[in-house]
């Protein structure tokens, strides 16, 4: 994949793309917080001759840092910027964690350029969702992570991230370039800038919700459940797996991911 940027005023957005032809389906992957763009190499190397793939370090992340101010209002404006500066009007949208708050916020500004939504261990819209003791919580990340000593929130992360020593690995190759500050910093603003975002969203595309079996992250599979009876979208529980099950069992996730995409295409063409 080619490696290119985007020059903002908060700073320099990193960000990969591999471009088959025009005629191919984009498919766009955003990560979760304090990992990067390597989260999705499983998938990027089973799309990279068939489709376009655009995939990046999110503001304040990876190789997208220093960073002004991170926001999903800031995050949503770069990513429609990269997009444009691609030529891509429209794409099936593929976000880990974070990447699915991502996404939701592009979908409740600019829904027309979302033509597919697959959330991996990721959490919904809206308020019905979330009691007040789970908003306080939220509120608290960042004042709570800096009672840790670095190394052993870094362990913390990845381990809590991971059902396989390669997340595991890969966790903690992402977030060894991290001070202990930047990492207090990004998780406060990535749920305390959630809370502020989110809103009862009526999603119109197309939308697969994954989450790994033994994902222990908060209450993110507990979200993923709700959010499956609440709009009947799909649900795909993947085995061994965890929070980060892309990596941990990218095979049953790339099934499901193929599944979804030939879905939307047969929907699209039944137009």
């Amino acid at each position: 994949m080619q490696e290119k940027h985007l020059n903002t005023k908060n700073g320099k957005v990193c960000y990969w793309v591999s471009r088959v032809n025009n005629n191919q389906i984009n498919l766009v992957f955003l990560h979760g917080l304090t990992a990067d763009h390597t989260l999705f190499e499983k998938q990027i190397s089973h799309y990279l001759y068939h489709v376009n793939l655009l995939c990046w370090d999110a503001p304040a992340h990876g190789q997208s840092r220093p960073y002004g101010e991170f926001s999903y209002a800031n995050a949503v404006a770069d990513l429609k910027a990269i997009l444009k500066m691609e030529g891509i009007s429209q794409a099936i949208f593929i976000g880990q964690s974070m990447g699915g708050y991502v996404i939701q916020s592009l979908i409740k500004h600019d829904p027309h350029i979302v033509k597919g939504f697959v959330g991996i261990d990721t959490c919904p819209f809206g308020e019905q969702y979330y009691s007040k003791i789970d908003k306080w919580w939220l509120r608290q990340m960042e004042w709570m992570c800096r009672c840790f000593p670095r190394n052993l929130l870094v362990n913390a992360i990845a381990k809590n991230c991971s059902y396989t020593k390669a997340t595991y690995d890969n966790m903690r190759s992402a977030l060894a370039s991290y001070t202990k500050e930047e990492l207090c910093y990004i998780l406060g603003a990535g749920y305390s800038d959630f809370l502020r975002e989110n809103c009862d969203l009526s999603i119109q595309c197309p939308v697969l919700i994954i989450v790994g079996e033994h994902d222990q992250t908060g209450k993110v599979k507990q979200y993923c459940l709700a959010w499956h009876q609440v709009t009947n979208n799909p649900l795909a529980i993947i085995p061994n797996a965890a929070h980060n099950s892309n990596f941990d069992n990218p095979i049953a996730v790339n099934g499901e991911i193929d599944a979804f995409i030939n879905n939307v295409i047969c929907k699209n063409s039944q137009k």
